[in-house]
């Protein structure tokens, strides 16, 4: 039984079988005192910490339900190893495809519009095979999925994006944390561009206005951050190994201008200082202000 319904009976119970207005405003009360905003799990496991931040922000059945059909969106646009950082975690990846089978999921869908050749960076970044193993479908990018849609933002008025995305019940970001040189970090909102048909370049000249339309028009149910090794200069291809510091960490949560914001705390930076982020909180789509947010923080 669920918190909430506990609460409820119990309610109920004390009161002789009815429920007055303030016992409903009472257990109303207790769950936004329980709200948790972010979880950062922090550990050696990539898979252990994935699923310890889940687990924080209420488990994975609260977010997926039985019989849906889930997109997962990694970032593997580049032809780059695990260790080099320039891809989302695969261990990440497969911890989050387990825990959409067992919430009930009917099928789960892995894929990105690479950046290098696909047939390279679905290998070499280990996605491919953890999230088969983990049993995911995994595609390459078929062009003919690509539609104009009516995005209707500031910078973006219409764009070709990918219908597997909108045809499926659930949406889970997973990127990874990294540097950019246009956009100073790419995370949650600039993983999108992964969706995007044409030419993505277009856009570069309205960068962080593209990014905060594109993110107001795609709603994904989860993002969750992998930090288990952040590229720290020459992003978002990298290379280096001296690029790359681990930090062992996953960050969750539902607002995903949160989960940038905090994401910017770990190099040094403010949300503030990424101006998508600061556009995306000016138009109401998150928090910049992570001071505001309650953080549960989980070290396994």
């Amino acid at each position: 039984m669920h918190r909430r319904q506990f609460i409820k009976s119990a309610a109920i119970a004390a009161a002789g079988l009815s429920m007055p207005t303030f016992i409903g405003t009472f257990i109303d009360n207790i769950e936004a005192a329980d709200k948790t905003d972010l979880a950062v799990a922090h550990g050696a496991s990539p898979s252990k910490i994935t699923r310890a931040a889940i687990d924080a922000m209420g488990g994975m059945k609260k977010f997926i339900s039985r019989g849906d059909i889930v997109v997962i969106k990694p970032n593997m646009a580049w032809d780059r190893t695990t260790e080099q950082a320039a891809n989302t975690n695969p261990e990440v990846v497969a911890e989050v495809v387990k825990m959409c089978y067992e919430a009930g999921a009917k099928k789960v869908k892995v894929f990105d519009r690479t950046v290098n050749d696909p047939r390279r960076c679905y290998v070499q970044s280990g996605i491919a095979d953890a999230a088969k193993a983990a049993g995911a479908e995994v595609n390459y990018v078929d062009e003919r999925k690509f539609k104009e849609m009516d995005i209707k933002g500031k910078a973006m008025k219409s764009w070709p994006l990918y219908t597997d995305i909108f045809e499926a019940d659930k949406v889970i970001n997973i990127p990874v944390a990294k540097h950019h040189s246009l956009a100073k970090l790419t995370m949650s909102m600039k993983n999108w561009m992964g969706v995007m048909g044409g030419s993505r370049r277009q856009i570069h000249q309205k960068l962080d206005e593209s990014l905060v339309d594109l993110s107001m028009f795609i709603k994904p149910t989860l993002t969750i951050l992998d930090a288990v090794r952040i590229l720290t200069a020459n992003g978002p291809q990298g290379g280096d190994l001296d690029d790359v510091k681990k930090l062992d960490t996953v960050i969750v949560g539902v607002d995903q201008v949160a989960v940038d914001s905090f994401g910017a705390t770990l190099f040094g930076m403010k949300g503030s200082d990424l101006g998508y982020v600061r556009i995306a909180d000016k138009y109401g789509l998150g928090k910049m202000d992570i001071s505001k947010l309650k953080i549960k923080k989980v070290n396994i």
